[in-house]
């Protein structure tokens, strides 16, 4: 059987994905592809969608600005991503799309491979930065763990209320109380697209604790501002990139049942990422 996998989205060119999940399908022995297929937000969504139902899928990724839209068109949706109300992976057995979310749980797996004494530990104090659709993952991934305290600071607070829900054990506060409250917090993460391609970080970072987890999901530059700012208070840096990694290895599985070894891959990553 020959894989055939894609990317949707945009913009995409400078993705990574095509290279890693060629990887996994080297790394596993098994035959196919896996390749991007741009959507304008000009074009008409839907016709693309179409196109891609005459194809021979085996499943496909779904990044920005489209995990949320894609839903309307799937057969069936994982709990965890209706729960976090967006997807981005879809999988096609028998001609049924099913959408599932690998973010928040690829983003664990690359703390926890980072940090292993993180593991199993949910009594931390966790600091979310930002409330979009990775916050959103995020957050569900660590309450679904266990972790019973933790804050969401978010320019628009109705934005962070709205992924917190219900949930009594999470509080939402301001960027401004965030900087206040700084050296409370054993694991801050920045999941914002601040910083991206420019030297700015979301808070200033000159309260936190030498003992702090200081983790930033954007990867474009590979070391942030934000994690520039971290590197002077404490060595316990979380890079970007290695989300990525697992929440493609977790993908990955969902199409495959293939667990694919990426011990070494965040390093080939890292070396591509400084090369652009």
């Amino acid at each position: 059987m020959t894989l055939s996998l894609k990317l949707i989205g945009y913009p995409i060119e400078h993705s990574m994905s095509p290279w890693i999940h060629n990887e996994f399908l080297k790394r596993s022995n098994l035959e196919g592809s896996y390749e991007l297929f741009e959507i304008n937000p000009d074009e008409n969504f839907e016709n693309n969608i179409e196109k891609l139902k005459s194809t021979s899928l085996t499943g496909f990724n779904v990044t920005v600005p489209y995990k949320q839209r894609i839903m309307n068109f799937l057969d069936k949706v994982d709990d965890t991503a209706n729960l976090m109300g967006a997807v981005n992976t879809v999988s096609i057995k028998d001609g049924e799309w099913v959408g599932y979310n690998t973010d928040g749980q690829g983003y664990l797996r690359s703390l926890y491979a980072a940090y292993p004494f993180l593991k199993g530990v949910t009594d931390k104090r966790v600091l979310i930065l930002g409330a979009g659709g990775a916050a959103r993952g995020i957050f569900h991934a660590l309450v679904q763990k266990g972790y019973n305290n933790i804050k969401i600071a978010n320019r628009t607070l109705s934005h962070a209320e709205f992924i917190v829900g219900t949930n009594k054990d999470a509080i939402v506060i301001s960027l401004e109380e965030a900087i206040n409250e700084l050296n409370q917090f054993d694991l801050i993460i920045q999941t914002s697209a601040v910083g991206m391609n420019e030297p700015r970080s979301i808070i200033a970072l000159d309260n936190i604790n030498e003992e702090t987890v200081v983790s930033d999901i954007v990867y474009q530059p590979l070391e942030t501002h934000f994690l520039q700012l971290a590197k002077q208070r404490t060595p316990y840096i979380h890079y970007g990139h290695t989300m990525l990694l697992y929440q493609a290895q977790a993908a990955f599985e969902i199409w495959t049942g293939t667990h694919v070894n990426v011990s070494d891959m965040d390093m080939q990553i890292e070396q591509i990422l400084k090369g652009r």
